[in-house]
């Protein structure tokens, strides 16, 4: 018998964006801001933190009307 357990650690979509925008930048092939280059890292994060402060004002509001 064999155990089909397996997980993937690997590397997303927005990590390899960012190494990508990283080198381009070392490179000086693109001459964006510290800020674009590496927002593949934290923007996911940011955008979380969005939605979720949305729904808490939400449930909050809501909880107001009634």
């Amino acid at each position: 018998m064999s155990d089909n357990n397996s997980s993937s650690h690997g590397v997303g979509v927005c990590g390899l964006l960012g190494v990508a925008f990283v080198v381009l930048k070392l490179t000086h092939v693109i001459a964006w801001s510290w800020w674009w280059v590496t927002a593949p890292f934290w923007g996911v994060v940011a955008l979380a933190l969005v939605v979720l402060g949305a729904a808490v004002v939400f449930v909050v509001l809501r909880g107001r009307v009634t």
